[in-house]
């Protein structure tokens, strides 16, 4: 049995991507361990049919916590051998990549986005020279990579010589309701990290203008979290804006059926989120949920394919507000969207697009 160690910098728990990644591969006949970090406040690990294992560290952020964890994480795949290491985005390819070169195993890469053009990076010059300075030294030399959208995919392509393979973030096929009608309460909806880029600001100033009825349920936590609630307080919006903390993701398909409209109001700070495709999106289609998604590349090939969103050119309150209006007004329209995002979610599952991964790996195995 082919063993594979997957590497990741979070607590495992909220990790739906690889969650979904590990157990396809542990299901076709793989030996599958997932690899993160141990929070103060992580959770209990919820049993999958892969191994997990969290890594402690004394730091949980800044350059000495990727000090530290890259440092553990190198003892831990030395003394853990696997034929192919898969290291999920650039802050563990490091380890990943020695190791397989001292073990003789394969290293693939698995980049979830582009790590150098993403906004925390982007805005220290210094850190993204070294980041950047690290990409450029391992990543053309790899023969197995691969990332989640056919337009980041060729940009990687270009940019690192390394050909990049398209896994895309689907969820798991839903049972689908082929009449649909609109919820009763209007609730806009956001899941995922609360962090910086995520046009979450925007989202809570936007409710000022809107009707009282209309309610904004945020799913998730991260780093902005106090400042939001602290805008919330400001604007004297406590009984519109609920704040769901952490939602465990067996939980979220749930939810997310009952909201009226979701959220993906990304930033346009950088590469990587211009080029992004949010399993966020998925999951809203899925649930049949009509969403705001940016007019970026990956948001309106889908459009174009399904007509399944309302595309936004910028991000800006008012402009915000007025699409939110114009669904209230049009109901029609709203229907239309609706019905449109559950046909396409009878294609758009990771049931189909796991065959996709599987084929990398028959390929290295």
């Amino acid at each position: 049995m082919t063993s594979i160690i997957c590497t990741v910098t979070n607590d495992l728990s909220q990790d739906q991507r690889m969650i979904r990644i590990c157990s396809s591969l542990q299901a076709a006949g793989y030996q599958v361990t997932l690899v993160g970090r141990q929070l103060p406040h992580s959770l209990p690990l919820v049993d999958h049919a892969f191994r997990q294992h969290r890594l402690r560290c004394w730091f949980h952020a800044g350059k000495l916590f990727y000090l530290e964890y890259n440092l553990r994480l190198l003892y831990y795949l030395y003394r853990h051998r696997a034929q192919i290491i898969n290291a999920v985005d650039l802050d563990t390819l490091l380890p990943a990549y020695l190791i397989s070169r001292l073990q003789r195993s394969v290293c693939v890469y698995d980049a979830h986005e582009y790590f150098t053009e993403v906004p925390e990076v982007i805005r220290r010059p210094r850190v993204q020279r070294l980041w950047s300075a690290l990409a450029d030294w391992i990543i053309p030399s790899l023969q197995h990579a691969y990332t989640v959208a056919p337009a980041l995919a060729e940009l990687l392509t270009q940019r690192y010589g390394t050909p990049f393979s398209v896994v895309r973030n689907l969820p798991l096929r839903q049972e689908v309701t082929e009449s649909p009608s609109a919820p009763k309460e209007k609730i806009i909806f956001y899941q995922g990290m609360l962090n910086e880029g995520r046009g979450l600001e925007a989202a809570i100033l936007a409710m000022v203008q809107l009707p009282p009825t209309i309610l904004l349920h945020i799913a998730g936590t991260g780093d902005l979290e106090a400042e939001l609630h602290q805008l919330v307080n400001d604007h004297q919006l406590q009984d519109r804006v609920r704040f769901l903390g952490f939602v465990p993701p067996a939980s979220l398909p749930a939810l997310t059926k009952k909201a009226w409209l979701g959220l993906n109001l990304l930033e346009n700070t950088g590469l990587s989120y211009y080029y992004s495709l949010a399993n966020k999106t998925f999951d809203y289609l899925q649930a049949g949920v009509p969403a705001l998604h940016m007019d970026f590349p990956e948001y309106r090939a889908l459009h174009d394919a399904y007509d399944t969103f309302i595309l936004l050119p910028n991000l800006e309150v008012d402009g915000l507000v007025s699409a939110i209006l114009a669904l209230v007004h049009q109901p029609e329209r709203y229907k239309q969207l609706q019905e449109h995002n559950l046909q396409a979610s009878k294609h758009l599952t990771w049931e189909e697009e796991e065959q996709q991964l599987l084929k990398i790996y028959r390929k290295i195995s």
